[in-house]
């Protein structure tokens, strides 16, 4: 069982950044993909960014020219890096991982096993 613990999150002004990062414990292999996930409650999840083992980065478009995913296999950790935040990225964001294998690592939460608790972004403006 794959345990993901997020950290990072917190209250910025509208412009700050961020870096959530996202550890994965219980496990002896490398997730082949990791990925970041938002919700603001009464609404659905929504993809922000994957990344698989090799490295090969996935966005949703309106994300893609602020937010960088990226991880560290040896330490089994995901980042996001979120820059020029926004009100509208007030959100408790989770990270997810999939299982040793996939045949996609499109941010999509079937094809992840495994999911964090989240941690919260809140922008003010």
């Amino acid at each position: 069982q794959v345990q993901l613990v997020e950290s990072g999150g917190g209250s910025v002004q509208a412009g700050g950044s961020l870096r959530l990062s996202c550890k994965a414990s219980g496990t002896t292999y490398t997730p082949y993909c990791m990925g970041w996930f938002r919700q603001i409650p009464g609404k659905e999840r929504e993809a922000v960014a994957s990344i698989t083992q090799m490295g090969t980065t996935h966005y949703t478009d309106s994300v893609k020219d602020r937010f960088t995913v990226s991880r560290d296999n040896p330490k089994n950790t995901l980042y996001l890096q979120i820059n020029g935040l926004r009100p509208e990225d007030t959100a408790m964001y989770s990270c997810a991982a999939s299982g040793i294998s996939g045949s996609s690592c499109a941010p999509y939460p079937s094809h992840f096993a495994f999911w964090g608790q989240g941690t919260q972004v809140t922008v003010s403006s």
